[in-house]
């Protein structure tokens, strides 16, 4: 029936009419869920009333999302995770100088004969003990080893800044490895984090010394053999070594023998980094080195190419070290990989540079996760790529500060929406917080104020992150990134409930995946449940409380 029939238009255009009559229909016919009685609603369904309602305010936003379980963080290097203050602090216990030039640290090989020893730093330099008396240093050294307070200069860049950060916080001991381990598991607690996937190069000296003995052979079966004969093996053990003593070292800062802190519940596991800015023959080595950890010791789940992706030897020798990844993921099959790829935007290296990284990486390198992924819509067919990606189950680890920082990528230029349209698995994580100086909830924020995620968004990248983690065991989830089914041992009862049946529990202890999985569940259902009360059933339960 025509709106301009039953109505008359007499001082209103009939084309306006209409529009305000179509919208009040709309509005009349959501009026019923709208005003649907709180107590009818589910306890998810109270959240999301919760979290819309706190979306209107940064602030307001950052207390509920602190709070809401996020599964896990699966792209964070852990020398990145760890803040400038502690770096300081690390120096200062280690006797290390400070390059007042560079405000940098370096190893001195002069102690004085005093009690206790002081480190001789030289003329233009400082210990790094002296930062605790001089505040103006103490800053500059937090500025140096961090992005805080960073503004572009001519000759230095954002990204320059970045990345130059590591190079200067080097130089502290092994032992202070545990420590890291506690601060960023000791955060991730703080919310409500339960599973992290911490980069890490142990020592791999006896290796790289070994590889550069033989050289770039193209013959790679022939190379591999040759680095095993030759001892490379012989770095997994004091890898490993590295990794006990470390795990000793934050379970007595936790007490987690004891009574132990919340932060004793987050499960850290390692992705070996390869350095993929050094020459052919080092990267293929250290590369089987990571493999052959991964091979023999559970901690390292995986493993993954790091260092910028726009330098030289990065750029030129991609396409060849994709090639080393095909190979040795032949010999080794079950080892997990995950690639930063697309790590690139137009400007930072020329047009013909953005071709492929990614797509290389997933069809030769066998990456089962990209790292950032922003220059996607810049490769060739990239919706065929983003097409292929969705059905291979490649999921995008996503870091939104990272991206803006180095490469001043942020909002809609950001591929984040495109790869979700396309139906890709997108997960946030953090890349290297403490020199960004974020945490993860930051980054959740930042993506529900970028991109207008609801709290059902939400969930969906929370659970994304476990069950593209790589952890053994089964998946929880019938199919892979539908959460809607749970596998059937577990289907009998309640999902995430604090005693499940006796065979999902005997599933749950056969799937380390499984397992996180189901606790991710339990701790969605405890999150949701504090907005069982909400909107006027809280105020008559308050009133309630003072008549009484």
């Amino acid at each position: 029936m025509s709106l301009r029939k039953n109505f008359s238009c007499v001082g209103i255009p009939c084309a306006v009419l209409a529009s305000l009559l179509l919208f009040f229909v709309q509005a009349g016919a959501q009026t019923p869920a709208a005003k649907a009685a709180p107590g009818k609603l589910s306890a998810e369904q109270r959240t999301t009333r919760a979290f819309e309602a706190a979306r209107a305010n940064p602030l307001e936003l950052r207390a509920f999302l602190i709070s809401m379980p996020k599964g896990g963080d699966l792209h964070n290097h852990l020398a990145g995770a760890v803040y400038a203050e502690s770096w300081i602090r690390a120096g200062a216990e280690d006797n290390l100088c400070v390059d007042l030039a560079t405000l940098s640290f370096f190893k001195t090989q002069a102690m004085t004969r005093s009690i206790p020893p002081q480190p001789v730093c030289g003329e233009g330099k400082t210990p790094a003990a002296q930062a605790f008396q001089d505040q103006h240093l103490y800053d500059s050294l937090i500025n140096s080893f961090s992005m805080r307070s960073f503004v572009p200069s001519p000759g230095v860049s954002a990204h320059d800044h970045f990345f130059d950060t590591f190079g200067k916080f080097r130089g502290t001991d092994k032992r202070h490895t545990g420590e890291w381990l506690d601060e960023v598991a000791t955060r991730a607690a703080r919310q409500n984090e339960q599973y992290l996937e911490l980069m890490e190069t142990p020592d791999f000296n006896h290796t790289a010394a070994i590889a550069k003995e033989i050289g770039w052979k193209e013959d790679l079966a022939g190379l591999r053999k040759e680095l095993l004969e030759r001892g490379l093996r012989d770095d997994v053990p004091i890898a490993s070594k590295q990794i006990d003593q470390a795990e000793v070292v934050r379970n007595q800062r936790e007490n987690c023998d004891k009574t132990g802190s919340h932060s004793c519940d987050v499960q850290i596991r390692f992705l070996y980094q390869v350095l993929r800015g050094y020459p052919k023959e080092q990267v293929f080595a250290q590369t089987v080195l990571g493999f052959e950890m991964a091979s023999a010791d559970p901690r390292f789940v995986g493993i993954n190419f790091v260092m910028p992706e726009d330098g030289y030897i990065s750029m030129t020798d991609h396409a060849a070290q994709m090639r080393m990844l095909d190979y040795l993921h032949g010999v080794y099959p079950k080892i997990h990989i995950a690639l930063h790829a697309g790590e690139l935007a137009p400007g930072l290296v020329p047009y013909e540079g953005l071709c492929c990284h990614i797509r290389l990486a997933v069809e030769q390198g066998h990456a089962e996760r990209i790292g950032h992924g922003v220059d996607v819509m810049h490769e060739s067919q990239a919706q065929e790529l983003l097409a292929e990606m969705a059905k291979k189950h490649v999921m995008v680890e996503v870091n939104l500060t990272s991206n803006e920082v180095i490469l001043g990528i942020r909002g809609k230029e950001h591929p984040f929406a495109l790869y979700r349209k396309a139906g890709v698995p997108v997960a946030l994580s953090t890349d290297d917080e403490g020199v960004s100086r974020i945490d993860i909830t930051n980054e959740y924020v930042r993506a529900v104020e970028s991109y207008g995620l609801s709290y059902a968004d939400l969930k969906q990248m929370v659970r994304t992150s476990l069950e593209h983690s790589f952890l053994p065991g089964a998946s929880l989830w019938r199919e892979q990134d539908v959460f809607t089914r749970i596998d059937s041992p577990c289907s009998g009862g309640a999902l995430g409930t604090e005693k499940p049946s006796d065979s999902c529990a005997k599933f749950l202890k056969s799937s380390e995946k499984a397992a996180q999985q189901w606790e991710l569940e339990r701790r969605l259902r405890e999150f949701e449940s504090k907005y069982q009360v909400h909107g006027k059933e809280r105020a008559n339960s308050t009133k309630a409380k003072i008549e009484k």
